[in-house]
């Protein structure tokens, strides 16, 4: 691990660091990590299990699940790294490995969830016209170029993450390093990219899709009784959202000030600490959303949870109600290879019974 280590000197070396940060974020950090691994191993296990991922947006969800889980499990190295005033004993690897989880996380979550509105966009305001591409192997195909391209949007985290020695205080962290200023401009563009591709670009194509669904489900359904459920699924859809822009935000804000304190525009050490300090919190909002999105499945699904219930009974996932109330109330009813008569007689059929089912994941 020694050869790894780089030997650096910093203007404002004791910026950021405060006893209350070494004290509170260990602890929240904890919590995310149990809260985290628990809800999301339950949505996995339900989706797959007892869901059988029938539909795109289940899909969706539970790589979007998988995401989660493949970072909260690095929670506690960050957890020991704080609460040891930012000492990282755990060795170069571990170091790239835990910073490319988040950018991972980022990038999958952001991805999915994206999609996840398109998706809904095409089902429900032009359902004729998509019901041939809306299929399960296009789904499988989205996930694994969204897995791709996340992994390429983290590769530079990798690469430029590693462990460092502070001469002034002898202290050897995790962090970024760059010896030149193309590397600098490498990083600089890394979180440019972060807001843009990671923030910005998806925020407007997700507030678009769902502007266009809720116009289109105020239109269509506020004569008809069943409009109460299309309400419950744009509900859970759109708090899911909420909550990861929600959480992201301030982190994305904070991430913009960092560029402008390694361009140059701020140089006071003063603001840098500020920033420093509030980097931490902001990263703890960002990641209590990994253990959110299991509550807002089962608050909002009520097929999610249903099964959820059975799980925690310990009901085989292989018994089932009877076929024909099944149908209605818990699985999907439109898969690519089923009948398409209903399409004929009310185009909004197909997007009906999809919606149901996906108000349970």
């Amino acid at each position: 691990m020694n050869a790894s280590i780089e030997n650096v000197e910093v203007d404002c070396s004791k910026s950021g660091r405060h006893n209350y940060l070494f004290i509170t974020v260990p602890i929240i950090y904890s919590i995310i990590f149990i809260v985290g691994i628990f809800g999301n191993s339950l949505v996995v296990i339900v989706i797959y299990c007892y869901m059988k991922m029938k539909t795109v947006a289940s899909i969706f969800l539970m790589n979007l699940a998988i995401a989660d889980l493949c970072f909260v499990i690095t929670l506690p190295l960050w957890a020991a790294y704080t609460a040891m005033r930012y000492e990282w004993p755990f060795g170069s690897f571990l170091c790239k490995l835990a910073s490319g989880a988040i950018t991972l996380n980022l990038y999958t979550s952001v991805l999915l969830l994206t999609c996840l509105s398109i998706d809904r966009y095409r089902a429900i305001v032009h359902p004729m016209k998509s019901r041939i591409r809306r299929t399960m192997m296009f789904a499988k195909i989205s996930c694994t170029a969204i897995w791709i391209l996340a992994c390429l949007a983290s590769l530079p985290t990798y690469v430029f993450r590693r462990v460092i020695l502070i001469k002034e205080e002898n202290l050897t962290v995790c962090a970024f390093y760059y010896k030149s200023n193309e590397t600098q401009k490498v990083l600089i563009g890394m979180a440019i990219t972060k807001n843009v591709l990671g923030f910005f670009i998806p925020l407007l194509i997700i507030l678009t899709s769902y502007i266009f669904i809720g116009k289109t489900l105020k239109s269509t359904f506020q004569r008809q009784r069943g409009k109460s459920r299309y309400d419950d699924i744009l509900k859970m859809i759109v708090a899911i959202v909420l909550v990861f822009f929600f959480c992201w935000l301030p982190h994305q804000v904070f991430t913009f000030l960092d560029i402008l304190i390694q361009l140059g525009h701020i140089k006071s050490c003063v603001v840098e600490d500020i920033v420093d300090s509030a980097m931490p919190i902001t990263i703890c909002i960002a990641y209590f959303n990994s253990c959110l999105n299991p509550f807002l499945y089962g608050f909002f699904g009520k097929n999610f949870r249903k099964h959820f219930l059975q799980l925690l009974k310990y009901i085989p996932p292989q018994i089932r109600t009877h076929a024909s109330l099944n149908t209605k109330t818990s699985t999907l009813s439109y898969r690519p290879s089923d009948n398409n008569r209903a399409l004929v007689r009310n185009p909004l059929k197909l997007n009906e019974h999809e919606e149901i089912h996906t108000g349970g994941t």
